[in-house]
């Protein structure tokens, strides 16, 4: 796969590729793919390398990192790179310790209680936010960009980030984070207003060492109510995202099970909105509007089902499309641990095949 824009790693070449282009809402020589959670646990290499390491040294050894972001892409002719980062690594730089633990995923040791736990808590400077991942970045970007390709920085939302700070890890109901929104507002203010400049300093920092686009991941917003979204969590997103927009790069938001406030995500100060696959591509680009991207939406699922019934899948979301500008293609959530190398080639390639027309003349 080339990108449009030439061969010669320059910086034109890679803000007119496929992936950038769709961003912006321009046309494309294909519609172009890449997929949440591509770098990891289905690839074989980076099995081989897990068997070496500890999932937290892989994390914070920048030379490992870069190599995990470059697998899949070059595996699969992927149209971008997303670096191997986590959402949560931030939280220990603002003072929570974190532990990943292999029977219940990441812990954090001293959750978020009272008002006073949140008066502890600081926002470093941005270059002092994950450092390890900063300088990962900078190696994978010149990788990508010697391909003419672009990398995809990223951070957990302000909410997502609170949950997991005040559940002390995952929660499927999130009662915990939840009561203290309702139940004591200035407390829960408080803490929102740090996360959301944690994470905007963490995304400008991204761009800063070289990440050609950001993605926001509120993966637990869908969990609200449109009124709770609204005026509990919307405001800090919107400062998270103001603080990144200054580095000038295309900016993402994607969340699970967020159909009910599309219409108010797009309002969060993004170029594209993620979606899942739980509402039609084409109904959800209406309730965000047309002055923005969207990105999505095949059912993670669909990579284990036969061959023929994941391509149908595709082909079904491309066609309603009709090759509009502004469509990224993405699974509704990350590539399932299960999925075979072969069912993700065949789809890159198939995505890629399927949509492939001219560029018109601007």
């Amino acid at each position: 796969m080339t990108s449009a824009g030439g061969v010669d790693g320059s910086p034109s070449a890679v803000s007119e590729s496929n992936f950038l282009r769709a961003c912006r809402r321009l046309p494309a020589t294909a519609t172009p793919i890449w997929l949440m959670r591509q770098a990891g646990r289905h690839m074989t290499a980076y099995q081989d390398l897990r068997q070496q390491h500890s999932f937290i040294h892989l994390l914070t050894t920048p030379e490992l990192a870069c190599e995990i972001t470059l697998q899949p892409v070059d595996r699969y002719g992927l149209d971008a790179g997303i670096i191997f980062a986590d959402i949560l690594t931030p939280l220990e730089d603002m003072g929570l310790p974190l532990e990943y633990t292999e029977d219940r995923g990441p812990v954090l040791a001293r959750p978020i209680e009272s008002r006073g736990d949140i008066d502890n808590l600081h926002v470093p400077a941005p270059d002092a936010i994950t450092p390890y991942s900063l300088d990962a970045i900078r190696l994978a970007s010149r990788e990508l960009h010697n391909r003419n390709l672009p990398l995809i920085g990223f951070a957990g939302g302000p909410f997502t980030l609170a949950s997991y700070a005040v559940e002390g890890g995952s929660s499927r109901d999130q009662l915990k984070v939840k009561a203290l929104m309702m139940s004591e507002p200035d407390t829960w203010h408080a803490l929102m207003t740090v996360l959301s400049e944690l994470v905007g300093n963490s995304l400008l920092a991204q761009a800063a060492a070289g990440a050609d686009a950001l993605q926001l991941f509120d993966s637990w917003a869908g969990i609200l109510s449109p009124a709770d979204y609204a005026e509990l969590v919307l405001p800090h997103t919107k400062r998270a995202l103001e603080i990144a927009s200054a580095a000038g790069v295309p900016l993402i938001q994607f969340g699970t099970d967020t159909a009910g406030i599309l219409d108010l995500m797009s309002t969060a100060g993004v170029d594209v909105v993620g979606v899942d696959w739980r509402i039609d591509l084409l109904r959800a680009w209406e309730l965000v509007g047309p002055d923005y991207a969207v990105q999505g939406n095949l059912d993670p699922a669909a990579l284990m089902a036969p061959i023929d019934q994941m391509l149908a899948r595709a082909k079904s979301i491309l066609d309603s499309v009709a090759g509009r500008p502004g469509h990224i293609f993405n699974l509704g959530h990350g590539v399932p641990p299960n999925a075979t190398e072969d069912s993700v080639s065949r789809l890159v390639d198939f995505v890629h095949e399927h949509s492939a027309v001219p560029v018109p003349n601007a």
